[in-house]
C-alpha cells in the first residue's frame, strides 16, 4: 500500500481510512490535470529562487507534462490505497525519478494544493458555462427576431391577459440570461486569483513568489492574505454556485413555459420529434420529457448555493475536513449545467411555432386593454373607457380589434435585441479567457 504524504510511522485503522477518504478518489479525478498545472508552475518558481537545480526542473516538467497527457486521454488513475490526486502525482513522480520526486512539496501544503486546484478547475468550467450561455442566447435572440411579428396571448395568473409576442417570450429569456452573465463574470473574477504559496493558510519561511506563480497560471491577481486565501475555499464554491443558480432559474421557468405551450390546451408550441417520448399504453402521447428534466435539474442546481453553505457556514478560520464534502456537491454540478444548456440550445434551435393561435375567438378578449386605450386617446376619460369595454365585453357586443402599434422600447413593436445583443456582449467580452489559455499554453510547451 502506498503512503500517505502525512503518514508516520504508525497505520491508521481501515474502517476509518474508509469513512475520512469518502468519494475523495473519485472527486479528485476532476481535479488531476489542474494538480498538474499547479504542481508545473509551483517547480519553476522553486527554481527561481534556488530551491530546484536547472536539471531538475527540466527533468520534472518533462514528467509532468506526460502526466498532464495521461489526464487528457482519461488515462490518470488513482491507485488503490493512495489518498487523493495531490499523492499520486508525487508517487508517480518519485517512481520514475526517485527522490527528486519529493521535491515537488516544498513551501506548498495540500490545502494550497486543493485551493489551486480548484480554482483552476472551476474557471474552465465557467468558460464551459459561459460559451453554452453565449450558445443557449444566440439561439433565442434569432427566434425572437424570426417571431418579432407574430402575435401570442401573454397571461398573468394563468388567466388570458394581454397581447404578447413570440419575439418578445424569445428575447425575454434571453435578456434573462445577459442578467444571469453578470452573476457568471463576478464568480468568474473572483475565483481567478491565486491562493498558492499560502500553504496551510499562514504562508511559509520560504522566499516563495507568489506574483511569478500567479502570473504562470494567468491568473488575474492573488488571493493575497494567506489566511484569507485559505478561508475562501467554501467561499469560492458558494459563489460560483449562486452564478448557476441563476442560470439554472432562467432554464427551468423557460423549461416550464415549454411545456405549457407545447400541451395540446395551448398548442403553442411544437417541440421536436425526437426530444419527446411516448406513452405505454397512449398511442398518440408526445411527453415532454426532455424539458421536464431539465426543469428538474435546474431545480436541484438552484439548491446548490444552500447545501454549500449549509456545509461551510459554522466554520471558523483555517482548514477542517468538512471542506471535502463540498466537492461532492460542487464538482459534478457543472456537467449537470452544461448538460441543461446544451439540451436546451438544442430544443430552441428546433422549436416550431404556432403562427395563428389568435385565430381562435376565445382570445379575443387580450385586446379588451387596446380598445380601452384607444377610447382613452380619443378624449374619453380612461375609467369610463375601462367600463365601456367591460361592459362590451360581458354583452358580447366585444368585436377585437387585432391590429396593435406599440413602439415604446422593449415592446410588442420595438424588442431592442439590438440593445440586448450588446449589454450580452459587453459582459462577454470582459472575460479574461484568452490570457489563461495563453499561460496554460505556455506553461505546457505548446
Amino acid at each position: 500500500m502506498a503512503s500517505k504524504l502525512w503518514e508516520k510511522d504508525f497505520e491508521i485503522n481501515a474502517e476509518i481510512e474508509r469513512f475520512t477518504v469518502g468519494r475523495d478518489r473519485e472527486m479528485d479525478l476532476y481535479l488531476a490535470p489542474y494538480d498538474v498545472l499547479g504542481s508545473m508552475a509551483h517547480i519553476t518558481m522553486l527554481q527561481s529562487i534556488g530551491l530546484l537545480e536547472a536539471d531538475e526542473l527540466e527533468q520534472l516538467l518533462a514528467a509532468l507534462k506526460d502526466i498532464y497527457a495521461l489526464c487528457e486521454r482519461g488515462e490518470f488513475v488513482i491507485e488503490e490505497g493512495v489518498e487523493d490526486v495531490h499523492s499520486q502525482v508525487e508517487l508517480m513522480l518519485t517512481r520514475r525519478l526517485g527522490e527528486m520526486g519529493k521535491k515537488i512539496h516544498s513551501g506548498r501544503s495540500r490545502n494550497d494544493q486543493v485551493l489551486v486546484d480548484l480554482k483552476l478547475f472551476t474557471r474552465k468550467r465557467l468558460k464551459d458555462v459561459a460559451e453554452a450561455v453565449k450558445d443557449l442566447f444566440d439561439q433565442l435572440i434569432g427566434k425572437s427576431q424570426q417571431y418579432k411579428d407574430v402575435l401570442m396571448p401573454g397571461y398573468t395568473h394563468l388567466q388570458v391577459a394581454m397581447p404578447s409576442s413570440f419575439g418578445l417570450w424569445f428575447g425575454a429569456y434571453a435578456e434573462s440570461l445577459a442578467d444571469d452573465m453578470l452573476f457568471l463574470q463576478a464568480a468568474y473574477r473572483m475565483t481567478n486569483r491565486n491562493p498558492l504559496g499560502s500553504a496551510a493558510g499562514y504562508g511559509s519561511s520560504f522566499p516563495l513568489d507568489r506574483s511569478m506563480t500567479t502570473r504562470l497560471l494567468g491568473f488575474d491577481s492573488m488571493d493575497y492574505n494567506v489566511v484569507y486565501a485559505q478561508m475562501g475555499r467554501g467561499k469560492m464554491e458558494r459563489n460560483v454556485a449562486f452564478a448557476m443558480a441563476t442560470i439554472a432559474g432562467t432554464i427551468a421557468k423557460l423549461a416550464f413555459d415549454a411545456c405549457l405551450f407545447n400541451s395540446q390546451n395551448f398548442s403553442f408550441v411544437r417541440l421536436p420529434k425526437e426530444c419527446t417520448t411516448g406513452s405505454s399504453i397512449m398511442p398518440h402521447k408526445k411527453n415532454p420529457d426532455v424539458f421536464e428534466l431539465i426543469r428538474a435539474k435546474s431545480n436541484k442546481l438552484q439548491a446548490l448555493p444552500q447545501q454549500v453553505t449549509l456545509i461551510m457556514n459554522n466554520l471558523p478560520c483555517g482548514y477542517f475536513r468538512d471542506l471535502q464534502i463540498i466537492k461532492e456537491v460542487f464538482l459534478p454540478a457543472f456537467d449537470e449545467l452544461l448538460d441543461c444548456l446544451r439540451m436546451t440550445a438544442y430544443i430552441v434551435n428546433r422549436i416550431e411555432v404556432n403562427e395563428h393561435i389568435l385565430d381562435n375567438p376565445m382570445y379575443d378578449p387580450i385586446f379588451s386593454v387596446e380598445e380601452v386605450n384607444r377610447l382613452a386617446a380619443a378624449g374619453m376619460p380612461f375609467r369610463d373607457a375601462y367600463k365601456k369595454v367591460g361592459l362590451d365585453i360581458e354583452a358580447g357586443r366585444f368585436v377585437a380589434d387585432k391590429s396593435i402599434h406599440h413602439t415604446h422600447e422593449g415592446s410588442i413593436g420595438n424588442l431592442c435585441n439590438e440593445q440586448i445583443q450588446g449589454v450580452f456582449d459587453k459582459v462577454y467580452q470582459q472575460f479574461s479567457f484568452e490570457q489563461v489559455e495563453q499561460a496554460e499554453r505556455a506553461l505546457l510547451g505548446r
